[in-house]
């Protein structure tokens, strides 16, 4: 339980300062001492509210037209989908799949960044955007790790990086309430995961305190390096973890 602890501080602290990043991180690393479903248990009902603190916080910097369009009606077919494939077997080569996607296109972005100095990335085409948003959905809806593909897609739509955190959070306060409804319905979440949580929301408040102040001292292309630094370290992450407990059971 300590060592969960810090790995949710680290967590928290991350998408406290970026506006993503805790389920990933937390996923990757906590999964090597518990099982994904007891992880997500605990984790998702402490998200919402550090979702619900970002939101609240700073709604003036919410984009309410981008939260509905790409969050809410396109992503959220996804998660529909992830939700009904959540049981199915077969979702470590998925998991494989999805990280690699991941290391790719935080690759792409970094090298895009370091050539192009200050220069503001053109949004998506339609086409592309769209398979970015249902694909984050459905392993969203499966995972809760939706968060590289949406961060992808948004970070062409939304460059200012308070606009860009608040966002996120409002995002995945409407999408994760739909997570903690299917963990209710699945009888994940009870006595036992409700008990890890409490225990978590220490690291929630020390984990605020150390993002706010990240977020509040990094400027703008360093933030977006960062960003893309923290996708490209939970892919390679997610992917070596995937592979090792693919050999594993063999």
């Amino acid at each position: 339980m300590i060592a969960l602890a810090l790995i949710v501080l680290i967590a928290f602290a991350v998408e406290t300062m970026a506006g993503f990043g805790a389920t990933v991180i937390t996923v990757t690393l906590a999964s090597q001492l518990f099982p994904v479903s007891e992880v997500l248990a605990a984790l998702v009902p402490v998200n919402l509210l550090l979702s619900g603190y970002l939101v609240v916080r700073y709604r003036h910097e919410v984009d309410w037209h981008l939260v509905l369009r790409r969050g809410v009606l396109t992503m959220g077919l996804g998660v529909l989908v992830g939700l009904a494939l959540y049981r199915l077997n077969g979702q470590a080569w998925m998991k494989a799949v999805f990280a690699t996607f991941v290391i790719v296109l935080s690759a792409l972005e970094l090298g895009r960044l370091r050539r192009a100095s200050e220069a503001k990335a053109a949004s998506l085409p339609p086409a592309l955007r769209l398979t970015a948003l249902l694909s984050a959905g459905v392993m969203h809806g499966m995972f809760a790790c939706g968060g590289p593909l949406l961060v992808y897609a948004l970070s062409r739509e939304i460059h200012e990086k308070g606009r860009f955190r608040a966002t996120l959070s409002a995002i995945w306060l409407l999408l994760n309430g739909a997570l903690v409804a299917n963990l209710v319905r699945a009888g994940e979440l009870g006595r036992n995961s409700l008990q890890t949580s409490t225990v978590l929301l220490a690291s929630l408040g020390l984990g605020v305190l150390i993002g706010e102040r990240l977020h509040a001292k990094l400027p703008e292309r360093p933030f977006r390096l960062t960003v893309f630094w923290l996708l490209l370290v939970a892919g390679t992450a997610l992917l070596a973890r995937t592979l090792f407990t693919g050999i594993q059971s063999r």
